[in-house]
Formats: C-alpha cells, structure tokens, sequence
C-alpha cells in the first residue's frame, strides 16, 4: 500500500472523498461498540463456571489446616491460598498476603499508608514538600490516577521493547531524594505489550536510590496472560524479588498481582509479595483495617485450581479465546493501514492490549470519530499521566471484552477514522 504521505494533494482529495463515504456509511449503522477497557468477555468469565459449585456445603468450608473460612480471622489469607498466589508470583509463600479481589486496592492502600505512615520509619510522604513518582510511558491509567489523587508529581520515562528507559529512571533516583517510587507493569504491558528484558530487571534491584523509602510498583498484572500455548512464543520474566534480594535491596520492591483476570473479574483474589521487614509493615496497618478478608473466597480458588499447573491449563483456555481477537486487530491493521505510514502497531504475544501510534497530533481527533461512528475507547492521553499525551499520538485498543462480530465493526470502524483524521492532518500540511 502507498505511504499516504508522499500521495499529492489530488490523491489525498480524492482518499479523503472516497474514505468519508465509507465512513458515513459505516456511522449510519447506529452501531455501539466498546473497546475502551481491557475487561475479560462473557465467554472467559464462563470458564470459571466450576468455581461456583467447588464450595457446595456447610462441610467445604474448612482449609487444610481445619479452619473454618466462614468465620474471622487471618488477615493475611489462608496458608493455601498463599502457596498458590505465591506460585503465580514466583515468591515463597511467607512472603505473600492475600487480600481482597482487586491488587489496585492493596496499591492504593499502599501509597495511602505511605503518607500517612511513612515507609519503615521514614518520614510520611504527606509531611514532605514534594513528592515524586517515576511513570514508564504508555502506562496503566489507573496506576497514574491513583499518585495524581494524592497530590504526586508524575515524571514520565520512555519505554522501549526492552522496558522504561533505565540510564534515566538510574539517574533520576539517584539524585532527588524526592523520588519515592516507581510504577511498572513488567510483563505484557499496559498498552503495549512489552517485557522486561533480564538487564532491565536487574538494573532495577541495582537501583541506588538517594531516597531510602524508594519502592518499586512492581504491578505483574499480566504475568501468566500468554497468547499462545508454545513455551518459544511465551514472554519470560526475570524474577525481581530474587534479583533485588542477590542486589542487597531485598525491601525495594511491591510486587503486586490478582486473579481478576484468571477467574471472575469481580470475584477473584490479589495478593502482595515483598520482604519480610516490607510485610510486617502490612500486617500492622491491616490489623486495624480488616478482620480478614474473604477466605471463602480464596479457598475456592485454591480448591478449583488446586495448583500453579492447574491455573496455567486454564489460562490456555483464556488464550483460545484471546489469540483470535488480537489477531484479527493485527490482520485488519495490517491490511488497512500497514505501509500507509498513518500509524504504527504493537504486536504482543500476551496481556490485554495492543498500542497504536497514530500521527502526531491525531489521537484525540480519531477517538473522537470513533465516537461519532458509536465506537468507544479509551481517552486519548488516557496511557499518560495528566492525561497529557505530548504527542497526541497513543491509543490503547483493548480487544478483549466484545464478541469476534463485534471486534470486526469496530475495527472497521478505528481504521476508517485513523485515514479520516489523519487525512486531513496530511491536507492541512500539504
């Protein structure tokens, strides 16, 4: 397909006709589509369906140790529920608590405390004239909104296929003790798909930051979300808590991770893993906060899924039905706008996303069309904190929640309005 770029004036007129036409078309349909959120469909959310009768009776609700899970107690999760979670993570149980269904909730919690409270004695963040996080750009929206909430200046660091730019997040620790952490999404990507190379995460146990409350947000949402059943096509990540511990920085990192994406994404169970002087910190503060969390809960997932191999043959159902939607994105992309230099396209062999780099100058305009056509998606600017894309370029297409049917229109309907919009962007250069 010919670069739109190097099309003359005419040319592009006569694209821009040709296109506006399918468009209107296509807006005509009344359709309403959703691809803004990176949310499991029906179909992933029934495969679970077993975890509803796994705990039946009065009689199931004891854990091996012969607790009763319907009462209080145990605030920091069932031994069981620990060894599995922990098994996801790659950490020895005792150093995991479960909490409730949402790992976001322990983030949150996590920085709430860290104001108040401090970070093993040190100084509350809210007691401090600023407060800094690092944030690897494209990111997770909600991770930036959770520091904005709290008043935090957000510096932003580049990714790469190989994960945030380390020469800088090195630099930057090191000289402003008022960089107190770091978000990261290690494995598959929020948006883009990527995973930290071995040298990126062993840089980051080396981290010598000048703030000794530093802490890395280690967020490995999409640890186990593999697309494809080949271990060769499978992403591998290095395990931070092991590096950080060989480093000398054992206490430096939050590892974060939940199954709202495994079971029900309402429903699941989240854990955190940390060191031991890091988890007597949470055991503290959870000791006001909460009586015990849903045990119930946990011991279904530990009875259901019985271990990490039964959770990783489940997750290979979730893969059947992820692959097909994310390579209908790619071959619809390819087709449309590949060698048409109006945009540029992660390709991910896991998570929930795929990023798209439109034009310079063109995100908001083509979400904004997609809108017009009854497409929804993710703000443009949303993968950035403050919503401030400098180059109003990234759009995040989450492919998972509508149906194959469904994901084609609004396909259909992205590509249209990626040529539309940047179309005129081209016309008003030339």
């Amino acid at each position: 397909m010919k670069d739109y770029r190097e099309l003359s004036r005419e040319e592009l007129l006569a694209l821009h006709r040709e296109t506006e036409a399918k468009y209107e078309e296509v807006k005509g349909k009344g359709l309403k589509l959703d691809i803004s959120r990176g949310k499991p469909s029906t179909e992933q959310l029934d495969l679970a369906e077993g975890m509803l009768t796994v705990i039946s009776k009065n009689e199931d609700c004891y854990s091996d140790a012969g607790e009763d899970c319907r009462n209080y107690g145990n605030p920091t999760g069932l031994k069981e529920a620990k060894e599995l979670m922990g098994a996801i993570m790659g950490a020895p149980a005792d150093q995991v608590i479960v909490c409730g269904n949402a790992s976001l909730t322990i983030m949150f919690n996590t920085v709430s405390r860290s104001f108040t409270h401090g970070v093993l004695g040190s100084t509350p963040w809210a007691k401090l004239d600023k407060v800094k996080f690092l944030c690897p750009v494209p990111g997770y929206d909600r991770h930036f909104s959770v520091t904005e909430y709290f008043g935090v200046e957000m510096i932003n660091v580049p990714m790469s296929p190989e994960g945030p730019d380390m020469d800088l997040v090195e630099k930057l620790v090191a000289e402003d003790d008022s960089i107190k952490g770091i978000w990261c999404v290690p494995k598959y990507s929020n948006p883009q798909g990527y995973t930290y190379s071995d040298e990126t995460v062993r840089r980051f146990a080396a981290l010598k930051p000048a703030a000794k409350d530093f802490r890395i947000f280690w967020d490995n949402a999409y640890g186990i979300h593999h697309l494809y059943e080949e271990e060769e096509k499978q992403d591998k990540l290095l395990n931070i808590l092991e590096e950080c511990r060989k480093a000398g920085n054992p206490d430096m990192v939050y590892v974060f991770a939940s199954t709202s994406k495994v079971s029900y994404a309402g429903a699941g169970i989240s854990a955190v893993a940390s060191s031991p002087a890091n988890l007597e910190e949470f055991k503290r503060y959870m000791g006001f906060q909460t009586i015990g969390y849903n045990k119930v809960n946990q011991l279904r997932h530990v009875r259901y899924f019985k271990n990490l191999d039964g959770v990783m043959a489940h997750m290979m159902k979730h893969a059947a039905v992820m692959r097909p939607k994310f390579e209908t994105v790619e071959r619809v992309l390819e087709q449309e706008i590949g060698g048409t230099g109006l945009g540029t396209w992660t390709s991910p062999r896991g998570g929930y996303f795929i990023s798209f780099d439109a034009l310079p100058g063109c995100a908001k305009a083509i979400v904004a069309k997609c809108k017009e056509a009854g497409l929804v998606i993710t703000g443009a600017g949303s993968s950035y904190p403050y919503h401030r894309d400098p180059q109003d370029s990234n759009i995040r297409i989450a492919p998972s929640y509508p149906t194959s049917e469904e994901l084609a229109l609004a396909m259909d309907v992205f590509v249209l309005s990626v040529k539309l919009v940047s179309i005129e962007k081209l016309l008003e250069e030339k």
